[in-house]
């Protein structure tokens, strides 16, 4: 999840000003790990306001700032926020820059995210001076952002290979990965099934024995999308001005679970396809519905024909929980997905999500869901033209 601190913006001109651990003389220590989604909307434009009167539009011309969209696996480090002694997100992907460009950068990420959660897309800003390795002190063009991606992920690459930049482009020195975000959302991957959870999913999802009901979980997501207080699913940790938030988007979908392999009837479809094109496949190439469900070829082992299934895992019925709004509470989606596993599991009703949400403190909530399916999906922005 994601926590803001509701701190004035800062002049980025040196790179003093830009070190996250310069942002204030009172920032909380490593074990505070706040994140940065929890700032109320009102203050978010108080902020920009002041900034966009007190510094001038391109501080440093000989800055390019380049906005970057990157992807990792959560459990690999200690969050994204720079701290001291541990391996972070924005740690490793500083390393990386300064040994492309040859000196230090600093790095702002739209989200903060903790240890544990990944990121499909998070997105960072980052301030680049293209000097001449040649002629000391001569500045050149600034590189153009396919180059910096690819510079970049080479030595990514050669540390852990856990973190990618996926997208790149020039933006106008005054924009702000985390200031300028219109919108955030998150997804949450639960495995349901009696089964235990695949080698290939360590850490990549929460693992539930019970058998969930996607219905009820669907009605639970009704009580609590829109706008609301949502004290009861705010981390006792939260530096939000405001527990309000308005939830564009709260869903369960079920989906076909990963790695994905084709079973021996869906390989033999696609072989008849391939012989007869006029053949179609029709609704059974939407895997979500069978292959999930049930345990096609599998057999009980009282005949020789489950010799041939013998080795083949039973599969589990997959759900993600998409959460989408412009700013969430720190802990809001792991509070809210651990409320809907036990809606889903049969231990709460849709009534008693109502009254917890009513309640407005954190222990009417249901424990709260592991950081390991938790996934930072996306980040949205109303980007100007590539400067």
């Amino acid at each position: 999840m994601t926590d803001d601190q509701s701190q004035p913006l800062i002049s980025e001109i040196s790179k003093h000003s830009l070190d996250p651990r310069a942002e204030s003389p009172q920032r909380r220590s490593k074990i505070a790990k706040v994140n940065d989604d929890n700032i109320a909307v009102e203050v978010v434009e108080e902020e920009e306001q002041k900034e966009s009167v007190t510094r001038p539009m391109n501080p440093n011309p000989r800055l390019q700032r380049y906005l970057i969209a990157i992807e990792y696996i959560g459990t690999r480090f200690a969050g994204a926020q720079q701290q001291t002694n541990c391996r972070t997100v924005v740690g490793v992907l500083e390393e990386a820059f300064q040994k492309f460009v040859g000196q230090p950068v600093s790095i702002f990420c739209s989200s903060r995210t903790d240890a544990g959660v990944h990121a499909l897309s998070n997105v960072c800003h980052v301030d680049v001076e293209r000097i001449s390795k040649r002629k000391p002190g001569e500045v050149l063009p600034p590189h153009e952002p396919l180059v910096v991606q690819r510079a970049v992920n080479h030595f990514l690459q050669k540390n852990g290979g856990d973190i990618m930049v996926i997208d790149i482009r020039r933006v106008p020195a005054d924009f702000h990965a985390r200031y300028k975000a219109q919108e955030r959302t998150y997804f949450y991957r639960l495995l349901s099934g009696p089964e235990w959870a695949s080698s290939f999913e360590k850490d990549r999802a929460w693992h539930v024995p019970e058998s969930l009901d996607l219905p009820a979980m669907q009605k639970a997501c009704n009580v609590l999308v829109g706008r609301h207080d949502f004290s009861s699913f705010r981390a006792a940790a939260c530096q939000a001005n405001s527990p309000i938030r308005t939830l564009e988007e709260l869903n369960v979908t079920e989906v076909v679970s990963t790695p994905y392999f084709p079973s021996i009837s869906e390989r033999l479809r696609s072989n008849s396809v391939m012989e007869d094109p006029t053949v179609s496949l029709g609704s059974d190439t939407d895997h979500s519905h069978t292959s999930l469900t049930s345990n096609e070829g599998k057999s009980d082992g009282t005949n020789g024909e489950a010799c041939q299934d013998f080795g083949l895992r039973r599969k589990h019925r997959c759900f993600v929980v998409t959460a989408r709004a412009r700013s969430f509470l720190y802990h809001q989606v792991r509070l809210l997905v651990g409320v809907l596993k036990a809606v889903g599991a049969g231990d709460l009703t849709v009534p008693d999500v109502k009254r917890i949400l009513e309640a407005k403190s954190i222990t009417a909530a249901s424990p709260m869901a592991p950081a390991c399916g938790l996934y930072l999906g996306h980040v949205k922005y109303d980007l100007p033209p590539d400067s």
